[in-house]
């Protein structure tokens, strides 16, 4: 997970570089896509900030932690204050819906949310994003499979 995180915190300063993780370019923004699995937060001491993330830390085993940053193409910075919501899915299945809230990653605002993501896929995650200076949303697709 601190690789995944750090990959995900270390763009902040430039979206030219790239993470192991999953990305696409949809006009001008860059969208990084993590998964985490939940059983890394469980291990964290009580009273740790990701224990209370997205309405506590999933209890259930198959769930993972959808984790998403965002970037302008032409200046490489991190954009921030978008609405953010992911439809995770296997193939052919309706899968759920849920905002992706905003959360800092060494200081950095990035998105995230639990989701249960039970085998290993394909999974289909969507994610919609609402820039606050856009009227229309930019929508990227990811196709996955766990290890």
């Amino acid at each position: 997970m601190a690789l995944s995180l750090l990959l995900l915190s270390g763009l902040a300063h430039t979206a030219a570089a790239a993470p192991s993780g999953d990305s696409r370019v949809v006009g001008d923004v860059q969208i990084y896509m993590g998964i985490l699995p939940a059983e890394l937060i469980r291990g964290h001491p009580p009273g740790h900030t990701e224990n209370s993330m997205h309405g506590g830390r999933p209890a259930a085993r198959g769930e993972f932690h959808i984790v998403a940053a965002l970037f302008d193409v032409r200046t490489g910075l991190r954009l921030t204050g978008a609405d953010v919501s992911a439809r995770v899915s296997e193939i052919g299945l309706a899968g759920s819906q849920k905002t992706l809230s905003p959360m800092q990653i060494a200081g950095a605002e990035t998105y995230g949310n639990y989701f249960e993501m039970l085998g290993s896929g394909p999974f289909r995650i969507n994610l919609t994003i609402r820039l606050r200076d856009r009227t229309q949303d930019i929508k990227a697709e990811f196709e996955e499979r766990l290890k």
